[in-house]
């Protein structure tokens, strides 16, 4: 991807990758609380207030990924802002948008929209646009050239 770097971009020193490891554990930090915002804005709508499972999965997911890339961008990948960069993520959160609303809301259906169904359809969910995420972000859009 090519790099437009934006204003402020100077701040972040460029060093180098991290080791996978470390950047898997910041990632799974990361996502531990970016989950805490998706997971507590969907029960919030879905359980609290009545809104549609498929609305409160969307509002919580874009929340929580929005959280999500601004953590990761600057502490696990350490990368300057860029356009090109942001486009990038925002492509690959709404591949995964796709993929984790739709496999919420199967899981759901499958397990008849019980309590216990809410969980294991958002870590199902969770658990798989996670994997891609991380895979994307670290492969493609947060390489080192």
């Amino acid at each position: 991807m090519s790099e437009h770097v934006q204003p402020g971009a100077h701040d972040i020193p460029v060093t180098g990758r991290l080791p996978l490891r470390t950047q898997v554990l910041r990632f799974v930090i990361t996502g531990g609380l970016s989950a805490i915002v998706d997971f507590g804005l969907y029960v919030l709508l879905y359980l609290i207030l009545g809104v549609h499972p498929d609305l409160a999965k969307a509002v919580g997911f874009i929340a929580g990924t929005t959280t999500a890339y601004l953590i990761n961008r600057r502490w696990t990948f350490q990368a300057a802002p860029s356009t090109a960069r942001l486009i990038g993520v925002w492509v690959l959160y709404l591949t995964t948008f796709v993929v984790q609303v739709g496999l919420n809301h199967l899981f759901l259906a499958l397990l008849n929209y019980t309590p216990a169904a809410v969980a294991v359809a958002f870590v199902i969910a969770q658990g798989t646009a996670t994997v891609i995420n991380f895979v994307v972000q670290r492969a493609v859009i947060f390489r080192i050239k």
